[in-house]
């Protein structure tokens, strides 16, 4: 039976739970997808997800401790047995079984691999001595391979010797005797070769490949810029070791573009809506400081043309306009570069060419700002000087913050430094302090002060 996850239907799980009414959550998730099944979880506490854990198949559990967030799962797992866990690692692929083993603590972890089926050991404690952000720390050991010297014959059988174990088959991949891997071969091409043909003369040697040692960034960028569903992963002699799946690389796309939103924003660590108000503030009192810092100096800046202000009024009107537009003009700037820079392009490639072009878009925004800019202060001031100030200082600050958002993240990412922290309260703050520097200068040029 189709069931629609709705306020109502959790309110029905817990009752269920209450009064352990299990035909209820049998009957109601016995169609459901796993992904629908952790959605539900999320909404119950900690007993009530185990409860319900304890009644799913196997299959089904493993795939649900495979998809949960890493906060939400770490707690969830402390009321699970070793042996519990260690049913549902068994049915995971390999990469995500060790993801678990690592959050454990190491008592656990050992308890768990020694409950562990003989086969899934071998492939387990392979990987666990990777980092979790190179290519090997992503792989998993479950993939098809067969020798280049087969038979279609054969390669088809074991296909199906292997079929069980590995979910997904994207490829076949081609090794010889000592699992060098020379290319690799499609499914189609098997199905329509004749049995007795040797793998040699049907097999693809363009293959792309990644070493274990690289860094998961590599990863991404390879599977993006080929659009690959999946790449073999090899050490350093070529030799095969296993592979990567699209659905892995989305993850790490996905905390990627978290991270890159956090830092833009001001959060120095990753930070979930549900932690800890320490935790959440912690994260973002560094940037709101620095924001703090960079208002008081803005502040003190405006001092010094205290006397101009007590002189000429209407020139504060216009400070929240000049500093606000300098932010916002230095964010869009960083956010391209910082994109850029985060696909792996080589943007220092033509980097005149690329200069040049920045040059040209912030000259045109600048041109149409600040000519609206003179056209509605005149109009509503009626005073040509003010109006001349407040357009010239804006078209010079537009021109600014577009230089100084493109080159920062640029000057960053060359000194190793992430190119994220670049943006947000950094840039705004600098975007202030040289903007109000621009618009004083200006006024005292055109008012003669």
């Amino acid at each position: 039976m189709h069931v629609e996850i709705t306020r109502e239907y959790i309110n029905q799980v817990e009752e269920a739970i209450e009064r352990q009414d299990k035909g209820f959550i049998l009957e109601t998730m016995s169609e459901m997808y796993a992904a629908d099944i952790t959605t539900v979880l999320y909404e119950l506490d900690a007993n009530e997800s185990k409860y319900v854990m304890d009644l799913l198949p196997p299959e089904v559990g493993s795939e649900i401790l495979s998809d949960l967030d890493y906060d939400i799962r770490t707690d969830f797992l402390q009321h699970f047995t070793t042996k519990e866990i260690a049913r549902y690692v068994n049915l995971m692929d390999s990469d995500d079984a060790v993801d678990i083993l690592n959050e454990q603590t190491v008592q656990r972890r050992e308890e768990i691999i020694a409950l562990l089926d003989e086969d899934r050991t071998a492939a387990i404690l392979d990987l666990l001595h990777y980092e979790e952000d190179c290519a090997g720390g992503l792989m998993a050991k479950e993939l098809i391979k067969v020798n280049l010297n087969w038979r279609v014959r054969q390669c088809i059988e074991e296909i199906r010797r292997q079929a069980e174990d590995v979910a997904r088959i994207y490829t076949v991949y081609v090794v010889d005797n000592r699992d060098i891997l020379l290319g690799r071969v499609s499914v189609k091409n098997l199905l329509l070769s004749k049995d007795d043909v040797l793998i040699k003369d049907i097999y693809n040697p363009d293959v792309i490949s990644i070493e274990s040692y690289k860094d998961e960034n590599e990863v991404v960028a390879l599977m993006q810029k080929y659009d690959l569903e999946s790449i073999p992963v090899v050490n350093i002699q070529g030799r095969l070791l296993g592979r990567i799946t699209i659905d892995d690389v989305v993850d790490v796309m996905q905390e990627q573009a978290e991270l890159s939103r956090q830092l833009m924003t001001g959060i120095t660590e990753n930070v979930e809506e549900d932690d800890s108000v320490y935790r959440i503030s912690r994260s973002r009192l560094p940037w709101l400081i620095i924001g703090m810092v960079g208002g008081l100096l803005a502040a003190q800046f405006m001092g010094l043309f205290e006397a101009d202000i007590a002189m000429l009024p209407a020139v504060a009107l216009f400070v929240p306009l000049i500093t606000a537009t300098g932010g916002n003009v230095g964010i869009q700037s960083s956010s391209i570069i910082i994109q850029t820079l985060s696909s792996n392009t080589v943007i220092f490639e033509h980097f005149g060419q690329r200069m040049l072009k920045v040059l040209l878009v912030a000259l045109l925004n600048a041109a149409i700002i600040s000519m609206l800019v003179f056209g509605l202060t005149y109009l509503f001031r009626n005073d040509l000087t003010l109006s001349l100030v407040v357009s010239v200082a804006l078209f010079s600050v537009v021109m600014l913050a577009s230089l100084m958002g493109t080159l920062t993240p640029m000057v960053l990412d060359r000194f190793g430094i992430n190119p994220a922290v670049a943006a947000g309260p950094f840039i705004t703050t600098a975007n202030d302090l040289l903007g109000l520097a621009i618009y004083f200068a200006v006024a005292h040029a055109l008012y003669n002060l």
